[in-house]
C-alpha cells in the first residue's frame, strides 16, 4: 500500500508537461555526488525532491528503457551502467508494466564483483508513473533477512539447549518418585535436581544478559569506570571455583585506567574471560590478569595454562553456544554464551576481544575498550557513533 501511495504522489508532481520534456530529452545528465544525476534534469523538482527522501534506491526510465534518473547507489550495484538498466530480472519486470499497466514486485538475487561470491537479497518494485515513464524501487534486504536467520537460529539454539536440562530434570524427578524408600537414594538425586536447576538458572541468565546487550539502550547507565575495580570484583566473583581446583589467580600490570561504559556489563565480560580459564585449566595452574594503556586503549587480557584451543576453532569461539569442548561444559555446567556475551559487551563499549591459544600450552584473551579522557560534544557523538558501527558488527 505505502507503494502505491509513493506512485499516486510521483505520478501527480510528474503531470502532463513532462512527458513533453522527458521525449526531448535524449541524454543521460551527467552523475553528481548528491543526487545521482546532474543538475540539468528532465524529472520536475517536485518528482526529484519525492525521489531524494525515499530510503530505497531508485531508478526512473522512459518507454524506450533510457535512464532518465537514478541514485548514485544503482550504479553502484551495477543497476545501471550507462543509460540502460543491465540487470535482466529488473528489465524484465520493467518490461511486465509496460504490457500490464500494473505495479509489480518480486525478489531479485544481485551479484556484483565488489560483491566478491556473495549475492545481495534485493526487493524490487516496478510502477508505472505514467503511460511513459516508469519507476523502479530497489530495497536492500540482506542485512534484515540475515539478522532473521540469525533470530531463528538463537531461538532453535535455545530451545535445544533447554531441552536438556529440563529433560534431566524430569527424569531425576521420576528417580526420587521411584525410590520414595532409599533415603539414600533421594539424596542422590536431589543433588543432582539441584545441580541441573543451576544449570538452567545459569543460561537463561546468559540469555537474558545476552538479549539485553543486543537490544537498543546501549550503555544506558554509562559512567566512568574503573579498571581495578572491574578487576577486583571479577577476581572476587570467581575465587571459590579457583580455590576449588587450588588454582592461583594473580593480578599484574598498570593500575588507575578508566574508560567510559557500565560498570556491570564489564565485570560480566571479564568474570566469563577468568571462570572459563580456570574451567579449562588443570588443578595447581596460574591464571593472570593483565592491565596496560597504550594507544588510548585500555587492554585486559586472562592468560591461563590450560588445555587450549585449536586454530580451527578460534574463529568460531565467539558464536553463541559453540563449545570447544562439550563434555567440560557440561561438566562445568557452561551454557555456550559466554563468549558471545564477552564479544557484545565489547562492542557495546565501542572496543573488541581476541584470543591467542595454543593446545597444550594454554590461552590469553584479551579486551581493549577505548580509554576513558576528557571529550567534547563532538568528540562523544564520534565515539558514539564508532560504537554503534562496532555493536552492528559484532551482531553478525
Amino acid at each position: 500500500m505505502w507503494l502505491l501511495g509513493i506512485v499516486a504522489a510521483l505520478a501527480g508532481a510528474l503531470g502532463a508537461t513532462m512527458l513533453s520534456e522527458l521525449r526531448g530529452q535524449k541524454s543521460v545528465p551527467p552523475l553528481s555526488a548528491d543526487e545521482g544525476r546532474g543538475e540539468t534534469s528532465p524529472i520536475p523538482e517536485s518528482v526529484a525532491r519525492l525521489l531524494k527522501v525515499l530510503p530505497q534506491t531508485s531508478v526512473v526510465v522512459d518507454s524506450s528503457g533510457e535512464v532518465l534518473r537514478s541514485t548514485v547507489e544503482a550504479q553502484a550495484l551495477g543497476i545501471v551502467a550507462g543509460d540502460r538498466v543491465v540487470n535482466r530480472d529488473i528489465v524484465e519486470m520493467v518490461g511486465e508494466v509496460a504490457r500490464t499497466g500494473e505495479v509489480t514486485e518480486r525478489d531479485v538475487d544481485l551479484a556484483h564483483p565488489s560483491f566478491g561470491r556473495v549475492t545481495r537479497d534485493m526487493r524490487v518494485r516496478v510502477a508505472p508513473l505514467s503511460p511513459s515513464v516508469t519507476l523502479i524501487l530497489i530495497e536492500d534486504q540482506s542485512e534484515s533477512r540475515r539478522i532473521d536467520a540469525v533470530r531463528r537460529d538463537f531461538v532453535a539454539n535455545v530451545s535445544h539447549e533447554l531441552k536438556t536440562p529440563v529433560g534431566a530434570l524430569a527424569i531425576l524427578a521420576e528417580a526420587v518418585e521411584a525410590a520414595s524408600d532409599d533415603p539414600d537414594q533421594i539424596l542422590h538425586f536431589a543433588r543432582r535436581m539441584r545441580i541441573e536447576s543451576a544449570r538452567l538458572a545459569a543460561l537463561i541468565n546468559d540469555i537474558i544478559d545476552l538479549s539485553r546487550l543486543q537490544g537498543d539502550n546501549l550503555l544506558e547507565h554509562a559512567n566512568v569506570v574503573d579498571i581495578d575495580r572491574v578487576v577486583a570484583e571479577s577476581i572476587d566473583a570467581t575465587r571459590l571455583a579457583a580455590d576449588a581446583k587450588n588454582i592461583e589467580v594473580l593480578r599484574g600490570g598498570s593500575g588507575g585506567l578508566t574508560v567510559f561504559g557500565e560498570e556491570h556489563h564489564l565485570v560480566a565480560a571479564l568474570r566469563n574471560l577468568i571462570g572459563n580459564a580456570i574451567n579449562y585449566s588443570p588443578e595447581h595452574t596460574r591464571v593472570a590478569i593483565g592491565t596496560r594503556l597504550g594507544d588510548g586503549v585500555v587492554e585486559i587480557s586472562v592468560t591461563d595454562q590450560g588445555i587450549g584451543i585449536a586454530p580451527d576453532e578460534q574463529s568460531r569461539i565467539f558464536e553463541r553456544f559453540y563449545r570447544v569442548d562439550q563434555a567440560r561444559s557440561r561438566d562445568t555446567g557452561g551454557t555456550g554464551l559466554g563468549l558471545a556475551i564477552v564479544k557484545h559487551v565489547c562492542a557495546n563499549h565501542g572496543g573488541e576481544v581476541s584470543v591467542w591459544s595454543r593446545p597444550g600450552e594454554g590461552s590469553t584473551f584479551t579486551l581493549r575498550i577505548p580509554a576513558h579522557t576528557q571529550l567534547s560534544d563532538e568528540s562523544q557523538v564520534s565515539v558514539a557513533a564508532t560504537t554503534e558501527s562496532t555493536r552492528l558488527e559484532a551482531a553478525s
